[in-house]
């Protein structure tokens, strides 16, 4: 009896913990709670905003924005939207200019008929410290940033956005970013591997990814000359006298000047193509940020840039994490030739099959861009029309990519309507 006693207590004391733990994680999400965003139209779902503190010593803490999915939210998975840059906000471009659920009108918000949140609930991440709403009151932390620093933020980030929203912990999680989260993606994914943490992460994809800097950067004259934007004497030089990826790296990485002969290659290109025209958008330019001096003080150890990210995601496709890699077909900074080139050599080296061979997939009658998939592990996908950012050019294709990824079935091959 005295036995049966304590179990009751005990019982009682852990229901009283479990209780008062929800309890906390429902006061702090209603903190973040807002109903409305000015200018916003009526919607049904619920929105939170706000800071997790990630580092207490350092005073340094990421912004999130987080909607719920537009129906059925219990039912739908997570899914971590990371921007790249290194310097973009995953709010300002990713959610109010890219697959959030609203776009801005002058004055107003518009719905975006083409939200992601149609499918999935949506965590927007201003990452690293200094990007978007994000901060470190510790200054300093701005002049060492890198890769490591940013994956080890991010995976404290949710490890304390879980206890905030405790229902989601055991949700289907997904991963997903472009551009520079091609680093930022595959890392953070790594990372929760390694550590053992009960993360449900099911899949990563990444649009437009820096990969491999050499291939990736070289990748760009080449599409510049196929659209006709440069010379072919410029061409030449680009690829035998001194390639782009060597340019970007005496400016960006090393900090200049370029040697004579780069020089020399990089003002006749740019006779034949303006900076401000080629460099619409670009993963090292000064698009993200407020100026040239704001990005050299607030990031990155560029060297980082030259990480090759194969055999990171190599590790993931081993660990058993789906991985998709989609390229928007008109994108100059990443051309769609070095991201398949080295997709379809990752493949090979982890000795993946080809199980739906390299062929076009639709929608409503239209092509909306080629595919292939290994093994069903690794997969490609081009969005024909779309550049850097594919759901801004592209969002109808890209929200049915989104989905298919999402519910880890092929591309549509009949006609579909979405």
């Amino acid at each position: 009896m005295q036995l049966r006693r304590w179990s009751i207590i005990i019982v009682a004391a852990v229901f009283a913990t479990v209780i008062q733990a929800f309890s906390t994680a429902n006061s702090l999400q209603e903190a973040d709670k807002f109903t409305r965003l000015p200018g916003q139209p009526q919607v049904n779902f619920q929105q939170y905003a706000g800071y997790v503190t990630v580092d207490e010593k350092q005073e340094r803490s990421l912004f999130y924005y987080f909607v719920e999915a537009q129906t059925n939210p219990a039912s739908k998975p997570l899914v971590l939207w990371l921007n790249g840059g290194p310097g973009c906000s995953s709010v300002g471009v990713g959610a109010f200019n890219e697959n959030g659920p609203f776009q801005p009108s002058g004055d107003i918000l518009l719905k975006n008929d083409f939200s992601w949140n149609r499918e999935a609930n949506m965590l927007y991440l201003e990452s690293p410290a200094g990007v978007g709403f994000s901060y470190s009151a510790n200054k300093s932390f701005y002049g060492y940033m890198n890769d490591d620093i940013t994956a080890r933020d991010n995976i404290e980030f949710l490890q304390r956005w879980f206890d905030k929203f405790p229902e989601y912990k055991n949700r289907d999680f997904f991963i997903t970013g472009e551009s520079y989260a091609g680093h930022y993606v595959p890392q953070l994914a790594q990372l929760i591997i390694q550590s053992k943490l009960k993360f449900n992460l099911k899949a990563i994809a990444i649009g437009n990814p820096l990969l491999e800097f050499n291939s990736d950067k070289n990748a760009q004259a080449e599409y510049w000359w196929s659209h006709g934007l440069i010379s072919d004497a410029t061409f030449e030089n680009l690829t035998s006298v001194c390639n782009f990826s060597e340019i970007v790296r005496q400016i960006d990485i090393r900090g200049g000047p370029l040697s004579p002969a780069c020089d020399a290659v990089a003002n006749q290109f740019e006779s034949e193509v303006p900076d401000h025209l080629i460099n619409q958008y670009d993963v090292t330019r000064n698009v993200c940020l407020s100026s040239v001096e704001a990005q050299s003080f607030q990031l990155y150890d560029m060297k980082n840039l030259e990480t090759p990210m194969l055999p990171v995601l190599g590790d993931l496709v081993k660990s058993g994490i789906r991985v998709l890699i989609y390229s928007g077909d008109q994108d100059s900074a990443i051309p769609l030739t070095s991201t398949r080139t080295l997709v379809n050599g990752l493949a090979k080296d982890l000795g993946l099959q080809t199980n739906v061979p390299y062929s076009v997939w639709v929608q409503e009658k239209q092509v909306a861009g080629w595919t292939q998939v290994y093994s069903d592990a690794l997969s490609y996908a081009t969005i024909r029309g779309a550049g850097h950012e594919a759901p801004i050019s592209q969002p109808g294709r890209s929200l049915l990519m989104f989905a298919s990824f999402l519910r880890g079935k092929p591309l549509p091959k009949a006609i579909t309507k979405y």
